[in-house]
């Protein structure tokens, strides 16, 4: 059993990679170097040439949230930035704070995209990119002052270890910072989802390798039991929901469309179940979710 679950994440990390390297251009060509979702006042349209307002705004929006503080004397000094994408995060943050940010990937693509465009931005000396994975971080304990993850967590095989690993390199003190795609809270009287809600998440994880799906409840035991602070959540569905009909307006343009076809199957496969993230959002299954928490100001102890 061990092995064969060995075999499946080493498996599911070649997935990812292979879907990064393929489709991280075909993005940067329509949206920009932000690969999230952006954040838009409910009810609104958006426009795709309003999406990277709404990115730098979905980053706003979690600092906001998180507490992160502004002031000289308290405001994130290291920082990284776990599942990185091309940088876009990395060097927004690196840039507010003055900070020095580390950012990790799969994909061997985004890293080099990733320094390429921070050496562009005059950003080489504040901004750091390698290849490593979210479940083994590369960083000692007690790195970071502020531990970033915009919407890597779905990729996650076990959510314990990646929390748990966010943890172990976040600071005393410092504040954590997790935006991921969750499903929708079991109620009391339910043990799982149901059948036809798992199918479509199913679906969805065959396009994007996503493991298996967990709630922001699960998040907030795992929290609770790395005895984290400050533990709160919130669901942004609706600040989000213009943002999936964007991107598919943009597949349909002549730019997306000969870009998708230039990126091959893996980026085109994933184009086609778009509209079953609309589908899962409507139903109230998908949660675009933030949790942020802060470790404790005393050293946690080795939990093995």
């Amino acid at each position: 059993m061990a092995m064969a679950m060995t075999t499946t994440e080493e498996g599911l990390k070649k997935g990812i990679a292979e879907f990064y390297d393929a489709s991280s251009g075909t993005w940067e060509d329509i949206w920009g170097d932000h690969m999230h979702h952006g954040f838009y006042d409910p009810g609104a349209t958006a426009p795709i040439h309003d999406h990277r307002a709404a990115q730098i705004r979905m980053i706003e929006e979690a600092l906001r949230f998180a507490g992160v503080s502004d002031n000289p004397l308290k405001k994130p000094k290291k920082v990284v930035d776990v599942g990185c994408g091309i940088g876009g995060s990395s060097r927004y943050i690196a840039k507010k704070y003055g900070a020095y940010c580390q950012g990790i990937t799969l994909s061997p693509i985004q890293v080099q995209r990733a320094q390429a465009l921070s050496a562009d931005e005059g950003l080489a000396d504040k901004v750091d990119f390698q290849v490593a994975d979210a479940l083994n971080q590369p960083f000692p304990d007690g790195q970071f002052d502020l531990v970033w993850s915009m919407e890597s967590g779905e990729h996650m095989p076990d959510k314990v270890k990646f929390v748990s690993e966010l943890a172990r390199v976040a600071a005393p003190g410092a504040t954590i910072v997790i935006v991921t795609w969750c499903h929708r809270d079991l109620l009391p009287s339910e043990a799982n989802l149901a059948p036809d809600e798992t199918s479509l998440l199913n679906k969805i994880c065959n396009a994007y390798y996503l493991p298996s799906w967990c709630s922001a409840a699960d998040y907030v035991k795992i929290a609770n039991s790395l005895s984290l602070e400050d533990i709160k959540t919130a669901d942004w569905s609706d600040y989000v929901a213009p943002f999936w009909p964007a991107v598919i307006r943009s597949a349909f343009t002549w730019k997306g469309f000969t870009s998708l076809v230039r990126s091959g199957w893996k980026t085109i496969k994933g184009a086609l179940v778009m509209p079953l993230m609309i589908q899962g959002y409507n139903k109230n299954l998908i949660k675009f979710t933030i949790i942020t928490c802060r470790k404790p100001a005393q050293s946690l102890p080795d939990r093995g």
